[in-house]
């Protein structure tokens, strides 16, 4: 009675934290979840980060706009090993790692201090982790590294994506949360004026840290706050004055209501949005409520059309009437569907 595995799953939850507000965050926000449970390795990864480019490619953004910073932990990992740090200090230090990017190293000397780590060490950990390069970190590391490795592994798969000009390998990027295993990412404004957009990363061992059994998994995090800044600044943000109808169907006269749900029916199985008036209304409160709701056409269900076969279609935007034989109209809305223009 278990889910099978690999799982992809998405969540867009409401979420609270206690948190001083700022442009981009607030105490209250939802957020769109993302994961792979069940596969490990890049392959997921790049996955990930597919989805999410095309949800920025869907909003009107583009890689001049947005880029994702990508790093693996192992790097970080590694270097720490070479500095003498145990095994069991990582995830604290990713955690105080992070904060540099916000605070002078000085505003975490106590920490550091506080799980055994020398200034220097962290000095130097800092120096590499200003490596912006594949080459750069291969001169660090080694080209045997297995984050080096990995960190090739997914840069191929982003190019066979065909997402490279979003993905920006950035050693600096660890992410805060401690149960990251391995690689991390970060999506960011290329302007450099809003905080972080989305991150996530691979996290192997979370579900076995609360009784579960070992799990691969991978995912991300998309809040609504920065993400909305961001549309409003490349003015892309949608209005939603329009509330996505296509046509709008009504009978005129009672009589007329089983032939307008057939016609509905059929507009609806063609793939538009259909909002089928249920009360008996006047053709002017009709054509008042088509146009508050935005939609492209209204079809007019009259007796003298229906008695031949007709259906009446009023282009709402041109302001043209025509008539279509009822079995057209399948034909008829495919193809609106084809032209009609996305409204912003």
């Amino acid at each position: 009675g278990g889910l099978n595995l690999p799982l992809k799953w998405f969540s867009i939850p409401q979420c609270w934290r206690y948190e001083r507000m700022t442009r981009g965050r607030r105490r209250e926000h939802f957020q769109w979840n993302m994961d792979i449970w069940g596969v490990a390795g890049e392959k997921a990864d790049a996955e990930l980060l597919s989805a999410m480019v095309t949800f920025f490619q869907n909003v009107g953004l583009t890689s001049e706009d947005v880029g994702i910073k990508v790093n693996s932990r192992l790097v970080i990992g590694e270097v720490l090993s070479e500095l003498g740090i145990p095994a069991e200090k990582f995830a604290a230090t990713c955690v105080l790692v992070d904060k540099l990017e916000k605070v002078p190293l000085d505003a975490i000397q106590d920490d550091l201090e506080e799980i055994g780590l020398d200034r220097t060490v962290v000095e130097k950990l800092t120096q590499v982790l200003t490596v912006t390069s594949i080459d750069g970190i291969k001169k660090v590391l080694g080209k045997e590294s297995r984050a080096v490795q990995q960190i090739d592994k997914l840069m191929t798969l982003c190019k066979a994506y065909g997402i490279e000009d979003w993905i920006i390998f950035d050693a600096s990027v660890v992410r805060g949360l401690a149960y990251y295993t391995g690689v991390v990412f970060e999506a960011f404004d290329r302007k450099g004026v809003l905080r972080a957009i989305a991150g996530g990363g691979r996290y192997d061992k979370l579900l076995e840290t609360f009784g579960g059994d070992p799990t691969p998994a991978a995912g991300f995090g998309f809040g609504d706050a920065v993400i909305v800044e961001l549309l409003k600044d490349r003015d892309l943000l949608p209005s939603f004055e329009s509330a996505g109808i296509d046509t709008v169907v009504f009978a005129m006269g009672e009589d007329m209501y089983p032939a307008a749900v057939n016609v509905a029916n059929i507009l609806r199985s063609a793939g538009q949005n259909v909002d089928l008036v249920l009360e008996n209304k006047k053709t002017k409160w009709v054509f008042k409520h088509a146009d508050r709701l935005g939609a492209k056409y209204c079809a007019i269900i009259g007796s003298e059309e229906f008695a031949k076969g007709e259906v009446a279609i009023k282009d709402l935007e041109l302001g043209e009437q025509k008539t279509l034989l009822q079995t057209e109209l399948s034909k008829w809305a495919s193809t609106a569907l084809e032209h009609a223009t996305p409204s912003q």
